[in-house]
């Protein structure tokens, strides 16, 4: 028998696991279960990436490129930000091809982290940031956006910063459209935190893996304000339907991408050949290949977002990308966990529980609409049953 060793680094053994995969495999166990818990779009890659990548592999791309990745899906990349929102990079030094976004968050974050910096995260928010701010021996200190329907002002920062005298504040993580809320800005929203976060000698890590996922109005990247301090992150995982190809991006000042290099080599050496090749297509050649997916998603959150408004959950209205945040209405168990369990065993619908994205989220669910119309309806039916069952209420 082998004897476990509890010699470890104590920062990793006190990480859990995430909440919201814990769940999902939890759930996965019973049986006709509508699971809408992942973000991961149902849609298939495009075939004229795929073409791509055959190609590639018939071609015998199959050795390893430089570590900031092939110059050509760089400069696919700087082109797609240059056009879609405006931002200026070189492709020879302000660009790194990472293996996912989560890699790039990963490589930002170890980057900019000291032990006894304070990076401010607003809460609720995609967990994966955290971990990484751990192990680098920094502090995540969460800031409510509850208060504000989840958007974030200069005031709240302001006086979050005020109260957290003695902290060292080195940045903070900006996710949006945001997950799990699906909450995003506009320009005159952008530009003001921009100057705040300035004024405050912030560094921004700003996660913009759903931009080409928003309602009613165009993303706008706080790159555009704040160039120098911003490190920008996105990906084809959610624009193509990409996920399982890996291949995220880093784009920053000259300067910063030199030393994120370096973390980035250490880490992944470079993502996967193929998916590379892949990825120039979908830039180059698929520049608008998410627009039929995001007038899908569309029409399906306006779909759920009626149903459970009805229902009775208070729901700040979601701009960008696929998920509903919802309030669980007054009179039904408040543990969110406890909520979710119950409603997997007794309806067999899976949805995550807000505290899966931090203590703020207690409360909340978060379900994702990255579903055929047909699984949403099934899925609304089974909540409508659920919350208009008398023995579910409290």
């Amino acid at each position: 028998m082998t004897l476990f060793r509890d010699d470890l680094n104590d920062t990793i053994a006190q990480i859990q696991v995430s909440t919201i995969r814990q769940f999902d495999e939890e759930v996965s166990a019973i049986p006709d279960m509508v699971k809408l818990t992942l973000g991961e779009p149902d849609f298939n890659t495009p075939e004229h990436v795929k073409a791509a990548a055959k190609e590639a592999i018939d071609q015998n791309f199959s050795h390893y490129t430089g570590m900031a990745g092939l110059l050509e899906l760089r400069q696919a990349a700087a082109n797609f930000q240059a056009k879609k929102y405006g931002n200026h990079y070189d492709p020879e030094d302000q660009v790194l091809v990472t293996v996912g976004a989560t890699e790039a968050i990963a490589t930002a974050l170890t980057t900019i982290c000291n032990p006894g910096d304070a990076i401010i995260i607003p809460s609720p928010i995609f967990p994966a940031y955290i971990p990484i701010i751990q192990e680098a021996r920094a502090t995540p200190l969460f800031m409510d956006t509850g208060v504000n329907d989840f958007v974030i002002t200069p005031k709240m920062v302001d006086d979050f910063i005020a109260a957290h005298p003695d902290e060292h504040f080195k940045g903070i993580v900006l996710n949006y459209p945001n997950n799990p809320t699906g909450v995003t800005y506009v320009a005159d929203e952008v530009k003001a935190l921009a100057a705040c976060f300035k004024r405050h000698n912030l560094w921004v890590v700003s996660d913009e893996i759903y931009s080409e996922l928003t309602y009613g109005s165009d993303h706008v990247s706080i790159a555009n304000y704040l160039p120098d301090e911003t490190i920008l992150i996105n990906g084809l995982s959610k624009s193509h339907a990409m996920t399982g190809w890996r291949i995220g991006f880093l784009f920053a000042s000259k300067e910063l991408t030199a030393q994120m290099k370096k973390v980035h080599q250490y880490f992944v050496t470079a993502a996967t050949t193929i998916a590379q090749k892949a990825g120039i297509e979908a830039l180059a050649n698929g520049m608008d290949d998410a627009l039929p997916m995001r007038a899908e998603y569309q029409k399906r959150r306006d779909f759920v977002y009626k149903v459970m408004n009805g229902l009775g959950f208070k729901i700040a209205r979601p701009t960008g990308a696929f998920y509903i945040f919802a309030k669980i209405p007054a009179g039904y168990e408040q543990d969110s966990m406890a909520f979710c369990k119950d409603l997997a065993r007794k309806n067999h619908l899976a949805i995550i529980p807000g505290t899966g994205f931090g203590a703020e989220g207690e409360g909340y669910v978060r379900l994702s609409y990255a579903a055929s119309m047909e699984k949403l309806q099934k899925a609304m039916d089974r909540l409508t049953a659920y919350i208009h069952d008398p023995a579910n209420q409290h």
